[in-house]
C-alpha cells in the first residue's frame, strides 16, 4: 500500500470521529462564507474575542511561515498567530491524533496533498473569501471548499557537464531517444511525481497513444527514485549520479544554477501544475482570525511573501521572483496543464497501475 493510500484511509477511518468532535464543538461558523459589506468589521470584532489562530502547512518555515506569520501579527496585533510547519503525511498523522482526541488545534491547513485528501474525505467546511475574486478560476474550487495558495511547475533536470547541450531532450519524444536508457530517474511514492507525470501523458494525448508512449518509454528502464524528496531528486543531478530527472519542481535547478551548480531546467509541452491549497478543517475554534488569515495570504502583500520565499504566487498581480520567472508557462510560450486535486485524484490509482504494470 503507499503513502496515499494509507492517508486515504487514516481520514476516511476518522470521519466518523470527527463528526462528532464538531458537533460537540458546535458553533455559529455563518462568518465562514460571509459575503456582507461588513464582513471585515465582524472578522475584526470575531477575532479580537478569539485571540489567537493556527495554521499548519507545508511551507519552509524561514522562508515563509515565519515571515507570513510576523507580517500578519503586525496588521491584526490582537492574533496570536502559531504555526506547525510539516511534511504532508506529518500534517496527516497529527490532524489524526488530534480528530482521535477530539481536539481539532488547526484553523488553517495549508499545503500540497493535505487538503484534497481532507476534502475527499469530508473533513472540511466551505469558506469563501473576497480575495478568491482575483484568482483565476481554475485556482479556485466554484463549491468554495478549497482555494489555491501557491502554484507548483514541473518540469525535467538535467546535468549541464552529462548532457551537451545539442543532445538536451527538449519535449516527451526525445526522453525515447536509445542514448538515454537507464539515465533517467523519476519519483516515486508521492502523488507528483509518476502518477502526476503519467496523468499529464494521457491528458495531453489520449488514452491510445498514451499507452503507445508508455510502451516505449519503458524500455528506457527508468530509474525508479523513491528515497527522498524532489529536492534530493536534483542534488543527485547535480552531483552527477543521474544525468536527467522527470517531474521535478521546474525552479528547484534554477535555484541551484544561480549559485553555481551544473544544473537547468526544461519546460516539456504541456508543463504540468499542481496548487498547494488552503482549506478549514471541520471543528475549526477561531473561525474570525481563520478568516482573517486566509485573507491575509491570498492578499497582495501575503502573495509577495510567498514569491520572495521563492513559491510561485497564485495572484496574478504578484510576479514571482526575476530569477525564477524562466519556469513559469505562460512567460516561456509554453502550455500549462494544471491538474488539479480532484483530477489527480480521479486519475490516481489508474495512473498508479499504469506505473506498476510497465516501470515497477
Amino acid at each position: 500500500m503507499d503513502k496515499r493510500q494509507t492517508k486515504r484511509l487514516i481520514f476516511a477511518g476518522l470521519l466518523a470521529s470527527l463528526i462528532c468532535t464538531t458537533a460537540a464543538q458546535a458553533q455559529d461558523l455563518s462568518i465562514l462564507t460571509n459575503r456582507s459589506p461588513d464582513r471585515e468589521r465582524l472578522l475584526i470584532e470575531g477575532a479580537k474575542k478569539e485571540g489567537q489562530v493556527v495554521i499548519y502547512s507545508a511551507a519552509i518555515v524561514n522562508q515563509a511561515l515565519r515571515p507570513i506569520a510576523e507580517a500578519f501579527m503586525k496588521k491584526y496585533p490582537f492574533v496570536k498567530l502559531t504555526y506547525w510547519r510539516a511534511d504532508t503525511e506529518e500534517i496527516v498523522a497529527k490532524l489524526s491524533a488530534e480528530v482521535r482526541a477530539r481536539n481539532v488545534v488547526a484553523d488553517l491547513i495549508e499545503g500540497t496533498g493535505v487538503g484534497e485528501l481532507a476534502v475527499e474525505s469530508g473533513l472540511t467546511v466551505p469558506f469563501s473569501t473576497p480575495a478568491t475574486d482575483d484568482l483565476p478560476e481554475l485556482y479556485r474550487d466554484p463549491r468554495g471548499n478549497w482555494v489555491s495558495s501557491r502554484i507548483s511547475y514541473f518540469g525535467m533536470a538535467y546535468n549541464t557537464k552529462l548532457v551537451p547541450p545539442d543532445q538536451v531532450p527538449k519535449t516527451y519524444d526525445d526522453l525515447l531517444d536509445p542514448k538515454w536508457k537507464g539515465k533517467i530517474a523519476w519519483r516515486i511514492g508521492t502523488s507528483s511525481g509518476t502518477p502526476l507525470f503519467i496523468t499529464t501523458i494521457r491528458l495531453s494525448r489520449g488514452e491510445d497513444k498514451a499507452q503507445e508512449y508508455f510502451a516505449k518509454l519503458s524500455e528506457q528502464k527508468i530509474i525508479n527514485f523513491g528515497s527522498g524528496s524532489a529536492r534530493t531528486l536534483v542534488d543527485r543531478v547535480i552531483a552527477g549520479e543521474i544525468p536527467i530527472a522527470l517531474n521535478i519542481f521546474a525552479h528547484h535547478p534554477l535555484i541551484s544554477k544561480a549559485k553555481g551548480a551544473p544544473v537547468n531546467t526544461v519546460l516539456l509541452d504541456p508543463v504540468p501544475s499542481t496548487a498547494g491549497t488552503m482549506v478549514v478543517p471541520k471543528g475549526v475554534r477561531h473561525p474570525h482570525a481563520a478568516m482573517l488569515l486566509a485573507d491575509f495570504i491570498l492578499s497582495k502583500e501575503g502573495q509577495e511573501i510567498f514569491a520572495k520565499a521563492e513559491y510561485f504566487p497564485v495572484r496574478p498581480d504578484v510576479a514571482p521572483l526575476e530569477t525564477l520567472a524562466p519556469v513559469v508557462p505562460k512567460r516561456a510560450g509554453v502550455q500549462e496543464l494544471f491538474i488539479g486535486s480532484e483530477k489527480l485524484n480521479r486519475y490516481y490509482e489508474s495512473s498508479q497501475k499504469i506505473w506498476d504494470e510497465r516501470f515497477r
